[in-house]
Formats: C-alpha cells, sequence, structure tokens
C-alpha cells in the first residue's frame, strides 16, 4: 500500500476580517434599522404622551382625546417592527428614481436653510404679531425660498391663504390662534 505525499503546502486561509470592520460592515448593510428606531422612539413617545395626558372628566367615551393618539403611537410602532423584520430578511430601500431628480445634484442646502430660517421666522412672529401676518410671511416666504419670484401675486395669494387658515382654524374648528394686532378686526 503506497501512500501519496503532497509536497506542495497547503494554501493559506483568507485573514479573517477584524470584528471592527465586520461589524461597521454589517451596519452599513443594514442601515435601514436606524429608520426603525427612529420611529420605535417616536412611537413610544406619542404613547407615553397620550396614556399620560389629563382628559376632563366631561371628556368620556369610546372616542376621545386620547384614541388617535394611541392609535398613531401603536402604528408607529407596528411599522416598525415590521420594518425591522424586512431589514433583517435582506430586504433592502429602494434608491431614489423620480423622474424630475437628478441624483448626482448635490443637495440644494440654501433652500433648505432658507426654509428653516422662514419656518423659525414665523414661529417667533406668531405671538407679536398674530397668526394672519405670520401665516402670510411663511406662505411668501416658502414661495420665493422655492423659486417664485412674482412680487406682484404672491404677497397677495400668501395674505388671503393666511385669511383663510385663520378663519377656518379659529372660527369654524374652535381652534384659538393669536390674532395679534388684527384681533378686533377679524
Amino acid at each position: 500500500m503506497t501512500t501519496r505525499t503532497d509536497s506542495s503546502p497547503a494554501p493559506d486561509p483568507a485573514p479573517a476580517p477584524a470584528p471592527a470592520a465586520e461589524r461597521r460592515s454589517w451596519l452599513r448593510d443594514h442601515s435601514e434599522l436606524g429608520v426603525c428606531v427612529l420611529l420605535m422612539a417616536l412611537g413610544v413617545l406619542v404613547l407615553t404622551d397620550a396614556l399620560t395626558m389629563d382628559v376632563d372628566i366631561t371628556q368620556r367615551g369610546p372616542v376621545g382625546p386620547k384614541t388617535v393618539p394611541i392609535a398613531v403611537g401603536i402604528g408607529l410602532l407596528v411599522i416598525a417592527a415590521l420594518l425591522a423584520v424586512d431589514v433583517l430578511r435582506g430586504g433592502r430601500g429602494e434608491a431614489e428614481g423620480g423622474e424630475d431628480i437628478d441624483l448626482s445634484e448635490p443637495a440644494d442646502w440654501r433652500t433648505v436653510l432658507l426654509l428653516s430660517g422662514i419656518f423659525l421666522g414665523a414661529a417667533v412672529l406668531i405671538e407679536p404679531v398674530g397668526f394672519p401676518v405670520a401665516g402670510a410671511l411663511l406662505f411668501w416666504g416658502a414661495a420665493f425660498a422655492l423659486g417664485s419670484r412674482r412680487l406682484d401675486r404672491d404677497p397677495l395669494i400668501a395674505a388671503v391663504l393666511s385669511l383663510i387658515t385663520y378663519i377656518v382654524f379659529d372660527k369654524l374648528l374652535g381652534v384659538p390662534l393669536p390674532g395679534g394686532p388684527l384681533m378686533g378686526v377679524l
């Protein structure tokens, strides 16, 4: 009985990746789990706020002020769990493929910063000048930031939208909004 000996050395096994690099790679491949964590945190926050909400004794019945926030909180938790299961099973989010979006172009930070500033400005001005004026500035500023340069039309449309919004919420729906200097007029 002859035994054959191979004189060639055994091939070197591939070096094992470092645990930190392996962990980074796994996190990069499952980055959608960050959205799951965000949705879960939002769901817990909404449920906590809804369950600790003080409800007037006259607000009893099957549908009260807690019903919608509890439903939204539960919905957020269910969506977070379903998305996590999908991601862990290998599901991947598709890249944005909108027909009017050029994915090779960088984000337009000027517009984002303008809109953020206009929104914050309106939030600061709503108490001293009232919702109709702050809302008109918000609508006009948003139109300007998004590219509209019709100075003859945009302020008028913004004022009308703001007044209609104020009347619908304050007068028809009973949601009190600050009227500012126009409180006696409206």
